[in-house]
């Protein structure tokens, strides 16, 4: 959980909520930090407060939307007008709160926010095929599936739930392999998945790392 509120206060009772929940949080006190985080971490959802300093809320989803960073996000807001909450929602929030808000609304906010995020999560395109991460199945443009290990799997997810991202190898070996001792494991599984999915399913981008490609 990422939570983005520059109220000290409301930002800390917001984390021993969540953490009392069962979600490991992240905080953040203004929308520059709150980009950095989104963009370098995966979250299974995001409460952004709408009047951020040096860049509000509105314009911290857009800017993550824009990265293909697709976890929920739920705005909180001091302002209930019709024009504010399109604002969000158009920015790429997927629900609104007024504060002052019902804790029980804003778990239960969330949870539905999360269940949803899992729902589209169960397939995931990659270019004119799918994977399904629950069977580890990869349904190729001509109709063939093709069973990837639990390795393989978790790597091609890391690269297809941020699509347009570039993933240094560093940052898929503490996702995906976080027992292994060196970045090296990454390029072997690439190759695995090349060999199994074609050469293009991972495109690799000289001097940074990887991204998904398309099958």
């Amino acid at each position: 959980m990422l939570i983005v509120e520059d109220d000290h206060e409301l930002a800390r009772m917001l984390a021993a909520l969540f953490a009392e929940h069962g979600y490991a949080v992240d905080l953040a006190a203004e929308g520059q930090r709150g980009l950095h985080l989104g963009l370098s971490r995966d979250y299974d959802a995001m409460v952004i407060d709408r009047g951020l300093p040096v860049l509000d809320g509105v314009e911290l989803v857009r800017r993550l939307r824009g990265r293909a960073v697709t976890a929920p996000a739920l705005v909180l807001t001091a302002f209930g007008s019709v024009a504010d909450r399109v604002a969000g929602l158009d920015a790429g929030a997927e629900d609104y709160l007024v504060k002052p808000f019902e804790i029980d609304e804003l778990l239960a906010r969330v949870r539905a926010l999360h269940r949803r995020h899992l729902d589209r999560a169960q397939v995931l395109p990659l270019g004119a095929g799918r994977l399904d991460p629950r069977s580890r199945l990869v349904r190729l443009p001509t109709g063939q599936h093709v069973a990837l290990s639990g390795q393989e799997a978790r790597l091609l997810m890391a690269l297809a739930t941020r699509p347009g991202q570039v993933h240094t190898r560093a940052s898929l070996r503490q996702r995906v392999f976080d027992e292994a001792r060196t970045e090296s494991i990454v390029d072997t599984y690439v190759y695995y998945l090349r060999a199994k999915l074609g050469a293009d399913v991972v495109r690799t981008v000289r001097g940074v790392g990887y991204r998904l490609g398309e099958l």
